[in-house]
This record gives C-alpha cells, structure tokens and sequence, in this order.
C-alpha cells in the first residue's frame, strides 16, 4: 500500500529569547501513514500534535528531518493539492457566506465541475447549513463556523484530510454527524490524519493512533491490539444476591475486573447465582490507555536541557 504521509525524524525548535535555551516542540517524530488510512493523534494541549499538522500542511518549516504527502515534500506546493485541512480555530472571512467559502475552495483547487452550486449545496446540507448558505459568516455560531470550514475541506473532494481538533465546538449531534460524515469519507478510501481530545471518536473511526507526550510519540496501536494487549475484561451484571469477586454498582448492578482465563469461571458463578449479564468489554478503553502512557513515560530531570539543533 502507498504511503499518503511519510514523516522522518522531524525535529521543531522555538527561539524563547535572548540567552535562553531553544524549545524543542518536536523531537525527532516519525510516522509512517498508508494511504486510505485514519490515523488519530492524540495528546495533552501543548504535546506537538497542532505543531507537527502545520508543518504537513506548509504552514511552518521543521528544523530538522523532512515530511511528504503522496511522495512530495510537503514545502512543494503541489504536495498540497487535492488537500483538505481544517485547523484548529478556523479563520474564515466573515464578510463571506457558507456558499461562497465552499466555491472558493473549487476554484483555489482548480475543480470545474458542471454546477458548482449544486455540488456546494450538497456539502452545506450535509452539514446542516443548507438554509444559511447565503448568510454572511458574521454572527455565526462557533459550531457553524467550524462545520463550514469541514464542508470546505470535503467539497474538494480530497484524497488527503487533515483536521486539528475538528470536533472542537460542536454540540453532541454535531459530533455524532461529524463522525459519520469522517468515517464515511474513510470507508470510501480517503486518507485521514486528525488530532481530538474526544477519545471516543478515535477509537470509533480511527484504524491506528498514535499517542504524543512533550515532543515525543510514545506509542502507536490499532485500537485491536490495544484490546488483545489487555488480559482483563470488565463484567457488569444484575441481581440480588453477591458474588465472589463483584462489587455492588446502582440499582442492584455489579461489576468485576476479571482475568481472560478466568471469564468462564466468572460467568459460571452468575448464572448459578442467577444474575444477568449486562456487558463483557476489554478492560482497557483508549481513554484509560491514553492517560497510562501519559503517566508512564518519564518526565525529564530538573535542569535537564537536551541538545537541540539550532533553528535554520
């Protein structure tokens, strides 16, 4: 399979003033990305996933290492078309209505298409805008602002999504349409690469990810190895009398973490005890995976300042 996002040791240092040390955003990222692809970058505010995204998308230069799109180096502008990319506070003109944001995007990507507003119109109704496609952006919530900048991003018909907390500022239906419209995109072979917070979502559409701490990535999985990985599983069942092992929730509920090997055992005892069985699920979710990583990874020495190549 192609690769649709090669990085390669990806280095960013920052200037903080005169005598004072370089920042090291980034230090020394690669990440290999196929095409047709959903990768999910997840990270605590200020761990480099805004950082690394403005470096695929031109928008700032690494200081060391390199990055492509599709085999071209992400400084060449042709790296960039057929890219949509949504940032993480979308800066949209506000003079401009939904209709025409979207119709700039065609004509900046060189799309001619038979009617244009026809197919504008399709991506503002898929994001619920249909009846304000005239309306200037002024006055626009902030979820309406981010679902326009989305519909600009997809109109294109892109081949390449990068989104930079696209969730942010959307109501739970709004999510939820959001989801479906990303993971539709992903089953029709679109490539994907997206940081969020909302670690639901990841799991839910996301083939890999890949977590960052300080600069660093410390782990990439398939939401599947991450479940097999775990040898517990979370039991919750209903009922009135005890079992060995469980510990009362509400309302007459209980739960047990439980051994693999143990699980047959477990669930033995609730049928002799005469419990429903409410659900059986890894006892590992991505939420509980991402804040391990986070703790597990070791915070550098006071006083500790690792050499960092001097900015070009």
């Amino acid at each position: 399979m192609s690769q649709g996002i090669s990085v390669q040791a990806i280095r960013k240092a920052y200037a903080q003033g005169w005598r004072k040390p370089f920042r090291e955003a980034l230090k020394g990222i690669s990440l290999s990305i196929a095409s047709g692809e959903t990768f999910g970058f997840i990270g605590p505010n200020g761990a480099g996933k805004s950082t690394l995204i403005k470096i695929l998308v031109g928008a700032l230069r690494p200081t060391a290492g390199s990055a492509s799109l599709f085999g071209r180096d992400v400084r060449e502008p042709e790296a960039r078309r057929g890219l949509g990319f949504v940032p993480e506070n979308p800066s949209l003109q506000d003079f401009l209505s939904p209709y025409e944001v979207l119709l700039m995007g065609l004509r900046l990507h060189g799309l001619h298409l038979a009617n244009e507003r026809k197919h504008c119109m399709q991506w503002l109704e898929r994001f619920d805008l249909e009846a304000v496609a005239d309306n200037r952006l002024r006055g626009f919530s902030k979820g309406m602002l981010q679902r326009t900048a989305l519909a600009h991003a997809l109109v294109i018909q892109p081949r390449l999504l990068i989104l930079d907390e696209p969730l942010s500022g959307l109501d739970p239906a709004g999510r939820k349409d959001v989801v479906d419209i990303l993971d539709e995109y992903s089953r029709q072979g679109g490539t994907l690469f997206f940081s969020s917070h909302v670690l639901h979502d990841v799991e839910r559409i996301a083939d890999r990810f890949g977590v960052i701490r300080q600069g660093e990535v410390v782990t990439v999985q398939t939401p599947g190895e991450l479940l097999h990985g775990e040898q517990r599983v979370t039991v919750r069942s209903a009922g009135s009398v005890p079992v060995l092992g469980f510990v009362p929730e509400t309302n007459g509920r209980w739960r047990a973490e439980v051994r693999r090997d143990q699980l047959w055992q477990a669930l033995d005892a609730l049928r002799v005890a005469q419990h429903t069985v409410l659900e059986i699920r890894a006892g590992l979710t991505l939420e509980e995976a991402f804040f391990r990583y986070l703790e597990s990874t070791p915070k550098p020495a006071a006083g500790d300042r690792p050499a960092v190549a001097q900015p070009n």
